[in-house]
């Protein structure tokens, strides 16, 4: 049964019996929220999966509502949180929480690794819970189109943790393209100086290692491949290994590829095209490259030809705009890291630039035009924040703003970036509706990666 009440039916309900006169009579059980309704009064009971790390914010971010259990692979990681709500039941073992507090619970926050993100959300959407996930979605193309097809079956209220949706500044980018300060956008640059690379570490695997006895390693596992324990598999730095991550691009392009994907309605890219640096996909499948830059090209209604999108990480750079060509002259407002981390945007009237998350800091490199400009959204309402907006969306009250049919399709975008990785060089051609290459048969094998028996999604 679903925990979700619509307001307006309750408000009229009670502002029909207050003023007839029968304020005290005995009141049907949805409004008191009894049987498993949850009213827009009372608190969200909420499953915590991975409590260390990204999952320690959510919970902060989450915990004014009611916490029912916790749950997390690893004891000493989770110790802090583990300590902070110690009249809390503890697992190890999602599962185990899941079939134990099943009655209890209203909604499941799930901040594991990537590679285990889907079979955990596929569970607890399967038994009728709200979900919150951390980005990006899901590990592979597969499990994206599995997630929304389920969302969307079970009438779930489902949101993603890619935050800068919720900003003011993504709003302010959305409005000045819609009233179109710099013209109809003609390309755009996305950049992230990070270098997600254990080429030069790949020896070190031949070491052995003991699993900390406070790690349930095979559970971390989840449905990749086992191997070994090692330490460069965990923690954090899984996202450099492709069993289990998906590099910067997967880790940054739901907060940088963001304020583009909503402003413009993005649909999912037609050609992809990986240019990475000093990197051989046969010695090095398992790992990412230093540096990479790749492109996309997105098909855009009312257009001829498509939009291009530029994906640059690691020591890759896009060219800078006209009048900021030297990195070492100093621009009014303009700071390094605008060219650092963020979107570089360009119409055939001017060009904006904007920070990592929610284009934070956006700006138009017109000074005079920009002074007059609004620096707070006017037409577009403000977010109480990505929790809240999930919280009361649960509850019955807005909606999400980053569902997953809307953050899939920016996990999508890194996905199939990492796949053309493998592909250097090569354009692969992607439909989106049937998702699958069309001219490329052995990159559509990285489509629905194997699983471990049991994990499958």
């Amino acid at each position: 049964m679903k925990r979700v009440l619509k307001p307006t039916s309750r408000r009229n309900f009670l502002k029909e019996m207050l003023l007839g006169g029968t304020a005290c009579a005995v009141l049907p059980s949805y409004v008191l929220g009894l049987h498993g309704e949850t009213s827009p009064n009372s608190k969200l009971a909420i499953a915590f999966v991975g409590i260390g790390g990204r999952g320690g914010h959510n919970l902060n971010g989450l915990c004014g509502e009611k916490v029912v259990a916790l749950c997390d692979v690893d004891e000493a990681r989770s110790a802090d949180q583990r300590k902070r709500f110690e009249k809390v039941p503890f697992y190890q073992d999602y599962r185990v929480m899941l079939d134990k507090h099943e009655k209890e619970i209203d909604a499941v926050a799930v901040s594991t690794p990537d590679h285990t993100h889907a079979i955990i959300l596929k569970n607890a959407m399967q038994r009728g819970k709200h979900v919150f996930s951390e980005k990006p979605l899901a590990h592979s193309i597969h499990e994206v189109r599995a997630l929304d097809r389920l969302a969307r079956e079970s009438k779930v209220v489902t949101q993603a943790g890619n935050q800068g949706r919720s900003y003011d500044s993504i709003r302010v980018f959305r409005e000045w393209l819609e009233d179109g300060v710099i013209g109809q956008v003609k390309e755009a640059h996305l950049m992230c100086n990070s270098s997600y690379s254990f080429i030069s570490r790949l020896g070190e695997l031949k070491e052995k290692h003991e699993v900390p006895k406070t790690l349930d390693w095979d559970l971390w596992l989840g449905g990749a491949a086992y191997r070994d324990y090692h330490p460069l598999y965990v923690p954090g730095v899984w996202r450099f290994w492709r069993d289990f991550g998906s590099g910067v691009l997967g880790d940054w392009i739901c907060h940088i590829a963001d304020p583009l994907f909503y402003a413009l309605a993005l649909d999912y890219p037609s050609t992809i095209t990986a240019h990475p640096v000093d990197y051989d996909p046969k010695k090095y499948a398992q790992v990412f490259p230093v540096s990479s830059e790749i492109e996309f090209e997105f098909k855009v209604g009312g257009r001829e030809k498509p939009l291009k999108v530029t994906w640059y990480e690691g020591k890759c750079r896009p060219p800078r705009p006209a009048g900021f060509e030297d990195p070492d002259k100093k621009f009014p407002g303009i700071g390094p890291e605008f060219f650092e981390m963020g979107g570089h945007i360009i119409g055939d009237k001017g060009d904006i630039l904007y920070g990592s998350h929610g284009a934070t800091g956006v700006k138009v490199l017109d000074e005079e035009k920009m002074k007059s400009l609004s620096q707070e959204p006017t037409r577009i309402p403000k977010s109480p924040g990505y929790h809240q907006e999930w919280i009361n969306a649960c509850k019955g009250e807005g909606t999400a703003e980053s569902p997953f049919s809307y953050c899939g399709k920016l996990t999508e975008v890194g996905l199939l970036g990492c796949i053309a990785m493998l592909f250097p060089g090569e354009k692969l051609e992607w439909d989106g509706r049937l998702a699958k290459f069309t001219n490329n048969e052995k990159a559509n094998e990285y489509l629905n990666p194997p699983a471990r028996k049991g994990w499958e999604v």
